[in-house]
């Protein structure tokens, strides 16, 4: 119906990036976008429009430094601790929630919005579409839901202006980048890059507890009790196993608001483990949720998490980053409040 101009696309006379994907499940997004967001923050007014999916509020909210995830979801959360002088906001129409942001409703005037998880909210038309692939579930391997994990149809990717390959190994072959290049078959258009994960040194899920990080952190003899609440956790687990000696692993859904039964579960696995030299680790997206829910805070000194951020293969930042930036200075930007079209 959106093909067809049955449903309408509403497009904006300033530059709109979308950063989305096909398939259920994580890819990366959240790191993506702050890849764009050190990439755009420094020189242009940048704000991030997402859903806020799994918060308890409605309707059009703007981010503040000391808003909880529970009312604007923990990936907008997570973003807005990072980048405290980007607009975060968060609206299930997305089409409602720029005309927010370009009426003033974050303080300032945007220069580019940022759309996160909108690949399938299509009345935007963004100006530049980033969708994203899981190295390890191919597009022309998958399925349509509920027998696969595929949103839509693969020709759907037609609507991307640039694919990213996620989650793959830093030393991918030539050869394998030209084969899923090839299966790919992308259009003249399309740009092809490939990504992978880097993971930083431990933080404290409580930040007034910094002072507790101690060179032990990085000993192989450590015991680790791995407690994640997303989609995939098997790259995150693969590492932590590589670095450190014993490794438990507590799995819950991807997006899970955490209750005093899951405390009492994560307690007693610790406890069978616990020595002076075990620790709890969880990832980025999961500490922002701990960080707001108190029953959390008795584990402060035992309790961190592995930020993570995307590296470009090769030399192919630099072709990123000019992509992106060749975007927004052919983007038409109309001054005033009212660039809607």
């Amino acid at each position: 119906m959106f093909d067809t101009n049955v449903l309408p696309s509403k497009e904006f006379n300033l530059p709109i990036i979308s950063v989305g994907n096909i398939t259920v499940g994580g890819t990366g997004k959240t790191p993506h976008v702050e890849y764009l967001l050190k990439l755009l923050h420094q020189d242009k007014k940048v704000a991030v429009l997402s859903r806020g999916y799994k918060r308890k509020s409605s309707g059009f909210l703007v981010a503040g430094l000391d808003t909880s995830s529970v009312k604007i979801g923990d990936e907008p959360r997570q973003i807005k601790r990072k980048f405290p002088e980007v607009a975060v906001a968060v609206d299930g129409n997305r089409v409602h929630g720029i005309n927010k942001l370009l009426s003033g409703a974050a303080g300032f005037d945007p220069d580019v919005v940022v759309l996160d998880d909108a690949f399938q909210h299509r009345y935007v038309k963004p100006g530049l579409s980033i969708l994203l692939v899981d190295y390890n579930r191919p597009l022309e391997k998958d399925y349509m839901l509920p027998y696969g994990r595929l949103r839509e149809s693969v020709s759907e990717k037609k609507r991307a202006n640039i694919i990213i390959v996620t989650k793959t190994p830093p030393n991918l072959k030539p050869i394998e980048r030209r084969i899923i290049s090839t299966d790919m078959k992308l259009f003249p258009y399309q740009n092809l890059f490939f990504t992978y994960l880097k993971y930083g040194a431990l933080k404290p899920v409580f930040f007034e507890n910094a002072e507790l990080l101690t060179k032990k952190i990085d000993d192989k003899k450590l015991d680790v009790l791995l407690v994640t609440g997303i989609a995939n956790p098997v790259p995150l687990k693969e590492y932590i196993e590589s670095k450190y000696n014993r490794v438990e692993h507590l799995k819950f859904p991807d997006h899970h608001s955490f209750t005093v039964k899951d405390l009492n579960k994560i307690d007693k696995v610790f406890n069978a483990m616990a020595s002076d030299n075990t620790i709890i680790i969880t990832t980025e997206k999961d500490a922002v949720r701990m960080s707001d829910n108190k029953i959390f805070e008795p584990l402060a000194s035992i309790l961190y998490y592995v930020p993570i951020e995307i590296e470009f293969l090769d030399d192919d930042h630099e072709v990123f980053n000019k992509r992106v930036a060749s975007f927004i200075s052919n983007s038409k930007k109309i001054q005033g409040l009212n660039r809607s079209i």
